[in-house]
């Protein structure tokens, strides 16, 4: 049998994917993100690699998909927490929260606005995102719908950024621009891969908490355990009894809790826990870019409407656990 080293090539190991399926363990899945990150494999070779890793249900293995979380991290642009007058414990705790989308339900930007709630609460964010690819609007079309560059941030402003205003956004493809390479692939395929679900495990400020939400209770534990194995703690992975990834406004949602000795507990929480009555989701959509962001600017000035009831509660609920 051939090593790793000897399929580091996605070619090869592609090859050893479909011929020997049994034997294909992380660090192949690792080599095989490694050749595509350095740009010498072909679309087909890509699309054979997607497609054979969705097969094979390597999102179903937490060391799979620590493994490929652990490459892309390798590859990405890492920003320093440290400025001329803070050193990185001088910092303090830096949050994210996130979803992985594809929960199908079309919520309005809860995470976005729940990360901007708690930077002007007190905490420190550093919100890792993309533009939209299940959903109407995703976190980096709102916030450049109001104005922002976010192209423009880079690994050296991060630091100053979250000292100053304690938020800043990562734009995914600035800080993982080696996946550049797959991104057309993925459009392409038209069905979710195991790299769907990467995103909120790979911000390369490496957050000392965070809140993570996915789209479906039997990937909870799965990300827990992924999450657990990159040597994350005080990690919440959340999902509504709805299957939503984010904390639930109708009703229950299960938490998987990352505790500081790396033990995994489950539990439920519920919005009356918050102070807050349940609604239906119904009442949370998102629409249009354009209506988001006017739901999101009357949030943020405090000039609800009636119909904003659902998605201020809903936002207070994600940001409280946050808290």
């Amino acid at each position: 049998m051939e090593s790793a080293d000897e399929r580091k090539h996605l070619r090869d190991i592609l090859k050893h994917l479909i011929l020997e399926p049994s034997g294909f363990t992380p660090e192949h899945a690792a080599n095989g993100l490694h050749s595509i990150m350095r740009g010498e494999a072909s679309d087909a070779q890509m699309g054979g690699f997607l497609t054979a890793l969705k097969l094979r249900g390597v999102d179903k293995e937490p060391k799979m998909i620590a493994a490929l979380a652990r490459e892309m991290l390798n590859n990405a642009l890492v920003p320093h927490l440290e400025t001329d007058e803070k050193t990185r414990d001088q910092f303090g705790i830096v949050v994210d929260i996130v979803g992985t989308g594809g929960d199908g339900w079309n919520t309005f930007n809860i995470s976005t606005t729940s990360a901007l709630v708690a930077a002007a609460a007190g905490l420190q964010v550093a919100k890792h995102g993309s533009r939209a690819s299940s959903s109407n609007c995703g976190s980096a079309d709102l916030l450049e719908s109001l104005g922002c560059d976010l192209g423009i941030v880079s690994p050296s402003d991060v630091a100053e950024l979250v000292s100053k205003y304690r938020f800043c956004f990562l734009f995914s493809s600035t800080f993982h621009p080696s996946m550049r390479y797959l991104a057309k692939t993925r459009r392409e395929l038209g069905f979710p891969t195991p790299f769907n679900v990467l995103g909120p495990l790979t911000n390369p400020v490496l957050p000392d908490r965070a809140v993570i939400g996915v789209h479906s209770k039997s990937l909870g534990p799965v990300m827990a355990e992924a999450l657990k194995l990159l040597g994350r703690r005080n990690y919440a992975v959340v999902c509504g009894d709805e299957n939503i990834d984010e904390i639930s406004i109708a009703g229950t949602t299960h938490v998987w809790h990352i505790q500081e000795n790396g033990d995994i507990t489950n539990y439920t929480i519920h919005p009356s826990d918050f102070g807050v009555p349940t609604h239906p989701l119904s009442e949370a959509a998102g629409s249009s870019l354009e209506e988001n962001k006017e739901t999101l600017t009357r949030l943020l000035n405090n000039t609800l409407e009636a119909k904003d009831e659902a998605i201020r509660d809903f936002v207070l609920v994600n940001t409280g656990f946050l808290l």
